[in-house]
C-alpha cells in the first residue's frame, strides 16, 4: 500500500479545539499545542492511556524546549495518514541567541562558546538570512534522533561523541528576521519536512562568524492546520 498524499487527507477526521472526539477508537487526528518541557512522545504516550488505545502516534517531532501545534494519529486510517502530514510544509517562530553556541544548539545544553557581537549591524543580519532562503543543504545536530551506523546520534552526542554527518536538502520557503533586541534575534521560518531550526540558528551564527543557538522555537503551522486550531494537551485529556 503506498502512503497517502496530502490531497487524501480526509477533513472530516481532524479534531481541533471545541471539537470533541466522537469515534476515538475509529480513528481521530487530533490537534495539540504541546507545552515546553515534554517530548512529543510524553504527548503521544498520555494521549495513548487516557484514549485507552494502543495505537497512537504523531507526524512530526517537536523538540521539548519547543512548543506549538504537533498532530496527534490515533488508531487507523488515522495512523495511516502519517507520511501525508509529514509532507506538509511547516511554519515556525522562534529567537535565535546571537554571539553563544552549545553542543545542542539550543538551551538544552550548556554554552561553551562566545564571541563579541558589538560589530554586527543590521544589514550583516540581511545579508546572512538571504543564505538560507531555497534550496539549501544542512547538517543535522549531534543532538538529534537520526542514525548513523545504527544508532541515534543523541546517545553518541551524550557520550561525548562527535561523528561526520552527511548533509541534507532541505527547502526553505520563507525566513524572516522579525525583530533584534540586544543578542536576540525572532524569527519566522517556513519550510520543508526534514528541516531543523536548531541547524538553521548555528548556521547563522556560523555565516555571521559570532555563533548563535535557539532559546525559544514554536510551530505555528503544519500545512493549512495552524496552532490557533489545537487543543491544549489538558483540555484534551479532560475529554478523552
Amino acid at each position: 500500500m503506498t502512503a497517502a498524499a496530502p490531497r487524501d487527507i480526509p477533513e472530516e477526521l481532524i479534531c481541533g479545539s471545541g471539537q470533541t472526539p466522537q469515534d476515538v477508537e475509529g480513528g481521530v487526528v487530533l490537534l495539540v499545542d504541546k507545552p515546553r518541557g515534554c517530548t512529543s512522545h510524553d504527548v503521544v504516550d498520555r494521549v495513548r492511556r487516557h484514549a485507552g488505545i494502543r495505537k497512537v502516534g504523531h507526524a512530526g517531532t517537536l523538540d521539548p524546549l519547543a512548543t506549538g501545534l504537533l498532530i496527534v494519529l490515533v488508531a487507523r486510517p488515522a495512523t495511516r495518514l502519517q507520511q501525508a502530514f509529514m509532507k506538509l510544509p511547516k511554519t515556525y517562530e522562534g529567537t535565535l541567541r546571537l554571539g553563544e553556541t552549545t553542543p545542542s544548539h539550543d538551551a538544552e545544553t550548556d554554552v561553551t562558546e562566545t564571541h563579541d557581537i558589538s560589530p554586527l549591524t543590521a544589514a550583516d543580519l540581511e545579508a546572512a538570512r538571504t543564505q538560507f532562503e531555497g534550496t539549501i543543504r544542512q547538517v543535522p545536530p549531534m543532538y538529534s534522533a537520526v542514525k548513523i551506523d545504527g544508532e541515534r546520534l543523541y546517545k553518541k552526542a551524550r557520550r561525548g561523541e562527535s561523528v561526520e554527518r552527511p548533509p541534507r536538502q532541505v527547502r526553505i520557503d520563507a525566513f524572516e528576521l522579525t525583530g533584534w533586541s540586544g543578542s536576540d534575534v525572532s524569527f519566522r521560518v517556513q519550510c520543508s519536512k526534514g528541516t531543523y531550526i536548531r541547524s538553521l540558528a548555528r548556521d547563522v551564527g556560523q555565516a555571521l562568524e559570532v555563533g548563535a543557538h535557539l532559546v525559544a522555537l514554536r510551530r505555528t503551522a503544519i500545512g493549512p492546520y495552524s496552532v490557533e486550531q489545537a487543543w491544549s494537551l489538558e483540555a484534551l485529556l479532560d475529554v478523552l
